[in-house]
């Protein structure tokens, strides 16, 4: 237990990262739980207003690109510190906003935090993890955050089913409390060095294609689950604040035990079979929320949804395994853009959609993981520099 407390044991780069991941959930969970019962009890919103303010939310994912020009002036590392206090400042004063456009700016705020943020998470981890132990490192942390989620999926349940506070006050608590893990990570660790001196203007490289595709279509999948799937819970299936934490808290704990596992296993098998396995269950997922008619069944996809998200990692190690590594920090900004490019533009034009049809919104979704599938299919047994895929396999010249 000594060894702990000595500063050179925790104070690495692996120990910012868990605090760091543990600090975002704290935010954005709180958020993201209480938001659809938010928003329909508080600012009366439909199908459409959702649909737009989700679309808001992602505008800033869309220009995270732009933080390759903030590193000009500031340090990466400083800059997630940055990032992350102002996502939970954004969420801690979200409850004070009950109506429509205060809800947009608040989400707004509390995004651009989150969007830069985990655009740099990616960064510095794909910098500072090996090869080797980046699967199960990022699987350690995608459970370090589930656990963190677990803490406030019942601590909002708590708040709101046992002790029936306000969500002005559930809001505070979790912005507050990941204002408090930012303020002791900008205190208590040392700027770490990083490997290799990062390019500091946009970089899109040709070769980098099948890693762009698969990022874009991992946006547009990632859509149907955050608005739509959740949105069903409540407006369908009428689960309340309580039901809705509780289904989280299974997600989480399914994460919690599961995630590094998931992790070590891409190790294992690869990228390729590992998004297969991703993209297959996910057309069948999305297939089942067209049809389902039973909240439990609902409840079951949901959770099985929401599993499949570990298997992403595979991207990020892709990419690592053929990328210069002085690419990583701007190409990390580039695919989040890319990532929110269908981000964007999803959840305003499903939400047009779902007020006639809520069923097409998850049969458009099977498609879209067809196409993800057939991606996939092209991503090498073992990616490298010079082979990024089995088919159309440039490996020169920068776009």
């Amino acid at each position: 237990m000594r060894r702990w407390l000595k500063r050179e044991v925790w104070q690495t780069p692996s120990g910012l990262l868990v605090l760091m991941s543990m600090a975002t959930p704290l935010a954005f969970a709180t958020w993201q739980t209480l938001l659809n019962n938010f928003v329909i009890d508080q600012a009366g919103f439909n199908g459409a207003e959702i649909g737009l303010l989700q679309s808001l939310r992602e505008v800033p994912g869309f220009l995270a690109f732009t933080a390759v020009f903030v590193l000009l002036v500031i340090r990466e590392q400083r800059f997630a510190i940055l990032s992350l206090a102002l996502l939970g400042a954004g969420v801690a004063i979200t409850g004070w906003f009950p109506s429509v456009i205060g809800l947009y700016c608040t989400t707004v705020l509390m995004s651009v935090g989150f969007h830069y943020f985990e655009t740099l998470k990616t960064s510095l981890s794909l910098q500072w993890l090996d090869q080797r132990e980046a699967p199960r490192v990022l699987g350690r942390l995608i459970a370090v955050g589930s656990f963190s989620s677990l803490f406030v999926y019942s601590l909002v349940w708590l708040m709101s089913e046992l002790l029936g506070l306000s969500y002005v006050v559930m809001y505070l608590v979790g912005g507050g409390l990941a204002l408090l893990i930012v303020a002791f990570c900008a205190l208590a660790y040392p700027l770490f060095p990083q490997p290799h001196i990062q390019n500091k203007h946009l970089v899109l490289r040709q070769r980098y294609w099948l890693y762009y595709a698969l990022t874009f279509m991992s946006g547009a999948r990632r859509q149907i689950f955050i608005v739509f799937a959740g949105f069903m819970m409540v407006e369908k299936f009428g689960y309340g604040v309580g039901e809705i934490a509780l289904l989280f808290i299974i997600n989480h704990l399914f994460n919690l035990f599961f995630a590094a596992r998931i992790g070590a296993l891409i190790g294992r098998i690869g990228e390729r079979r590992a998004l297969v396995i991703e993209y297959i269950g996910l057309i069948l997922v999305f297939t089942g929320y067209a049809f389902v008619e039973q909240a439990w069944v609902a409840g079951a996809l949901y959770v099985v949804d929401h599993l499949f998200f570990a298997l992403a990692i595979a991207i990020k190690t892709y990419f690592q395994k053929i990328a210069d590594p002085a690419d990583i920090a701007s190409t990390a900004g580039v695919a989040f853009t890319i990532n929110h490019i269908a981000a964007v533009v999803i959840p305003a034009l499903f939400g047009v959609i779902w007020l006639s049809s809520p069923s097409a919104v998850f049969l458009i979704g099977a498609v879209m993981a067809l196409g993800s599938l057939l991606l996939a299919c092209n991503v090498p047994s073992q990616p490298t520099p010079s082979r990024v895929a089995l088919m159309g396999n440039p490996v020169t010249a920068p776009l």
